[in-house]
């Protein structure tokens, strides 16, 4: 059986310092996480939301057109032929190429939690890796088979 090491007067106060110290990192890091968790880019406004998708219609229309999009696009910083537009287009379900309406715009972005420009740029990566899972791949390219089927 291995003998026990014996502990000095030093080492104690070495462990209670370590203590203290993982007890400040551990709680730093929850502190740290809530912060992060209601920071305002975190917080998704349905109102926001709407604001947002006005900046794209003409007066008092729910549909954004053409000529929104491809303001959208310039925004975001992607261009219209882009293949995150079409998972985008997915996500929001869009019924019509080359248009989003106003419910297909609050329901597509509340699922992922965007209100604004800078928000969907955060999620431009994330939307490109969907195309790596086979099951929401074929989800999409059934999506754009009828998408175009239907829109010409």
């Amino acid at each position: 059986m291995p003998r026990r090491r014996r502990v000095s007067a030093n080492d104690d106060s070495t462990r209670a310092c370590s203590k203290r110290a993982r007890t400040t990192v551990v709680s730093s890091r929850k502190s740290s996480k809530l912060a992060s968790h209601h920071s305002p880019l975190s917080a998704f406004s349905s109102k926001q939301c709407i604001t947002w998708f006005h900046e794209y219609t003409n007066a008092d229309e729910d549909v954004i057109g053409p000529e929104g999009m491809e303001k959208f696009c310039e925004d975001i910083g992607v261009e219209p032929e882009n293949i995150v537009m079409l998972v985008l287009a997915w996500k929001l379900d869009a019924k019509q190429m080359g248009f989003f309406t106003l419910p297909e715009w609050l329901k597509g972005f509340s699922e992922i939690l965007c209100d604004s420009v800078e928000k969907v740029q955060g999620k431009l990566e994330y939307l490109r890796s969907i195309l790596n899972d086979p099951v929401q791949f074929k989800s999409i390219y059934r999506y754009a088979f009828d998408f175009a089927r239907v829109s010409t």
